[in-house]
């Protein structure tokens, strides 16, 4: 079956509690000053529904700060990553953004905005009620927390849409980013196709989740140090092999070489490492190089010249891995975080894009069989390639879970109202029957 993506929408004016108008012409109710927290795709996304919730209240958008004090540190701000004229202009018939606020709101003269994270996965009722009124006593509200602040479900249909616009359109790479990302993607096609494999064995993951699985005793007090260094990650005493368990780790190297083995990527396949630095480095890639010895990486790429200007700006490395995995002939995550959900968005919107979405809670039990002798490696593939049939980010429905937003599918991971045009997904080919839907043969995968 074919899909056919359109390029650009048809966004109509948004139908809400408060009137509509366009930007240029509506009277504004205050300012909207926001500071993203996070990595790159965590603040995409945060992006995309403050943009969205300035535009429900009828609010001058102040262009975002981005995260300057979590683990990565990287100094940039919007207009080093994105481009922010274009963000600007390309937004304008539906929220006015600004590049700052106006001198006579900023603390240098006296003026202290009220500051406040609002309310995680909150519909539109909750800003309309909690937070609109805020702004009949203060001209701006300060939001110092933006992850995850507006429900996945349950959004009316021209906001969830206007989400999509800010995500595929509202926000471009500078040109220096989307220069050598393009780059990038030229060099590996003249390659062949290629498998973007987002490997997220990096030290801060590690940290976070507690997973230490394969790690030496070193290591694992080494990461538990890390995780107690940094105050907003809340849990710190964790059972690493009962995370693990639990599907809720990301996959080890090794177990990702097994992996791949196993869903039929041929051993000369080029395979871009779409990721930071690997914990334990090189000699933590033996096995997976010695499986696929095409193995590349940004650095391998490019002229060490044309990376220097990237060098400690985490955000804008992985803008570079962000380009890649969406160009990407399969793009295979090996943890559901961030960046793999964005990407796998991307790529649906993009066509449908072969991403193979690993459910490690199976691989989990399948690899541990397999290591103990209980299942040959020929029942590990068979067992491996029938899980995922259907897992190669074909159409789907989001699944909506009441009352546990953070259980349920995420928004940016299957946005699929952004693939509708008219006011629901019923007349998208491979929504109306999705019971009709096969998944791709994974052999076909490289066909």
């Amino acid at each position: 079956m074919a899909f056919i993506i359109k390029d650009t929408f048809s966004f109509p004016t948004l139908e809400l509690i408060i009137t509509p108008c366009f930007a240029g012409n509506y009277t504004s109710n205050g300012f909207l000053k926001v500071s993203c927290n996070g990595g790159l795709n965590q603040m995409r996304a945060a992006i995309c529904d403050m943009v969205t919730v300035a535009r429900l209240l009828n609010l001058t958008l102040v262009v975002p700060e981005l995260d300057k004090t979590s683990f990565w540190a990287d100094p940039s701000n919007f207009e080093d990553i994105f481009n922010v004229r274009h963000f600007i202009d390309s937004l304008r018939d539906e929220v006015r953004i600004v590049r700052r606020l106006p001198k006579k709101y900023s603390r240098k003269y006296g003026y202290s905005p009220m500051e406040m994270p609002p309310v995680s996965w909150s519909n539109e009722k909750y800003y309309l009620q909690q937070i609109l009124p805020l702004f009949s006593k203060h001209k701006v509200l300060h939001f110092n927390r933006t992850d995850a602040r507006l429900a996945n479900n349950g959004i009316p249909f021209d906001l969830q849409k206007l989400r999509c616009r800010v995500n595929f359109q509202g926000l471009k790479f500078t040109p220096k980013i989307e220069t050598l990302g393009y780059e990038l993607v030229r060099i590996l096609q003249e390659k062949g196709p290629f498998v973007a494999l987002h490997l997220r064995y990096e030290m801060d993951m590690l940290a976070f989740s507690g997973c230490t699985h394969g790690c030496s005793m070193e290591e694992a007090e080494e990461l538990k140090r890390l995780r107690y260094a940094y105050p907003w990650w809340r849990e710190k005493e964790i059972v690493s092999e009962e995370r693990r368990s639990q599907g809720l780790c990301p996959l080890t190297p090794e177990e990702a070489a097994l992996v791949l083995q196993a869903l039929g990527i041929d051993k000369d396949t080029h395979i871009y490492i779409a990721a930071g630095e690997i914990y334990g480095g090189e000699k933590r890639l033996a096995a997976l190089r010695a499986a696929f010895p095409r193995i590349v990486r940004k650095e391998m790429l490019l002229d060490p010249a044309e990376l220097q200007l990237f060098q400690n700006h985490s955000s804008q490395m992985a803008a570079l891995d962000f380009m890649v995995s969406t160009a990407s002939d399969i793009f295979i995550p090996t943890y559901d975080g961030n960046m793999a959900k964005v990407v796998e968005g991307h790529r649906r919107y993009l066509g449908f894009k072969k991403s193979i979405l690993l459910d490690r809670k199976i691989l989990v039990g399948l690899l541990d069989m397999h290591h103990n002798g209980t299942l040959s490696f020929n029942e590990f593939t068979v067992a491996v390639r029938l899980a995922h049939e259907k897992r190669m980010g074909q159409p789907t429905r989001r699944r909506v879970i009441a009352d546990k937003p953070k259980e349920e599918d995420y928004f940016y991971a299957n946005p699929q109202e952004c693939f509708c045009e008219g006011t629901n997904c019923a007349d998208l080919p491979g929504y109306g029957n999705l019971s009709g839907i096969q998944g791709a043969k994974v052999s076909d995968l490289l066909s």
